[in-house]
């Protein structure tokens, strides 16, 4: 496919509701279908929520027993794969016929992620990613992913992979990205920083590639009232402000950013502007320099337990 639209889709999730975070994003999903676009991206953490303010009570060295009942609330509130939450997405995706780049918090066994999953169509639940390196506190309530889930999806629209917030200041994550051929990079996030479009910037004239960054607007309002905030308790207040953008891959912003509260933002999407881009600047071809740098990736699953019984016999 040459050309077509592609969405970012600016909303607030459910924090305390992951199912009805579901149903607002298939519903988005129908809409942007509607608009004509071919591929959508939400936020990180979209299914479960970003517990923003929250500091599950742990002080160095102590864990209070009201920041076990929140992970454990939290616990709860996340998804599994096999669940009501991604079927509803897929039936959407199904029905539509849009890939979508889903952003949530996925349970498995007693630790968390925050995981993105991606969905093709008629095909549904394709792939994941797993955040390889949570940011200060998040690393308290989520795991590490490992190099196993770092995956770029050949699809009609393009080379599509995804990279969570601030993965995107992980200069080889972003070169092990460019090396799969990526051209629609995602990044769902929970930056809201004026700093966040020039980084967005950057990494689509690094990587001569598009990328479609999506960030919730949501207030204190959507949380419920228990839940701890160190920005306060006003239902009006703010905690994430957006900032979600498209940008081609020459740096150039077609959609964003917007501040102003939930939106759907479009881009017309030109592919024909990876190979224009990369005339000049391959980072992973003809600007690399092999005999100076070389990046080696472990992209084996890493287990803490693993059984003789599963491992073929020697002969």
């Amino acid at each position: 496919m040459k050309s077509f639209k592609a969405a970012v889709a600016q909303t607030a999730s459910n924090p305390a509701d992951a199912l009805a975070s579901a149903g607002k994003a298939a519903a988005i999903i129908r809409e942007a279908a509607g608009e004509g676009a071919k591929l959508i991206v939400f936020p990180e953490a979209f299914l479960g929520g970003y517990p923003k303010g929250a500091s599950f009570g742990a002080p160095i060295g102590i864990r209070k027993p009201e920041g076990r009942e929140a992970f454990r609330d939290y616990y709860e509130r996340a998804i599994d794969l096999d669940g009501e939450e991604v079927a509803l997405i897929a039936e959407a995706t199904a029905e539509t016929g849009l890939f979508a780049v889903m952003g949530c918090i996925e349970r498995d066994g007693g630790t968390l992620y925050c995981t993105v999953l991606f969905f093709d169509g008629e095909k549904g639940l394709i792939g994941k990613h797993r955040k390889l390196m949570p940011t200060a506190g998040e690393r308290l309530i989520w795991g590490f992913g490992d190099g196993s889930t770092m995956p770029v999806f050949e699809t009609p629209l393009g080379r599509i992979g995804a990279v969570i917030c601030w993965e995107n200041y992980m200069p080889m994550l972003r070169m092990h990205m460019y090396s799969q051929g990526v051209s629609l990079y995602c990044a769902p996030t929970a930056d809201d920083r004026d700093t966040w479009l020039p980084s967005m910037q950057h990494i689509a004239l690094e990587g001569r590639c598009f990328v479609l960054s999506a960030c919730q607007h949501i207030t204190r309002g959507a949380f419920p009232d228990d839940h701890e905030c160190a920005l306060g308790d006003d239902p009006d207040t703010v905690l994430m402000r957006g900032g979600s953008a498209i940008v081609d891959p020459l740096g150039n912003v077609l959609a964003g950013p917007d501040f102003e509260g939930e939106t759907v933002l479009y881009a017309d999407i030109d592919m024909a502007a990876v190979a224009r881009g990369k005339y000049d600047f391959d980072v992973t071809g003809h600007y690399a320099r092999p005999d100076i740098f070389q990046l080696r990736v472990d992209d084996r699953p890493k287990r803490a337990v693993s059984n003789i019984s599963d491992e073929p016999l020697s002969e």
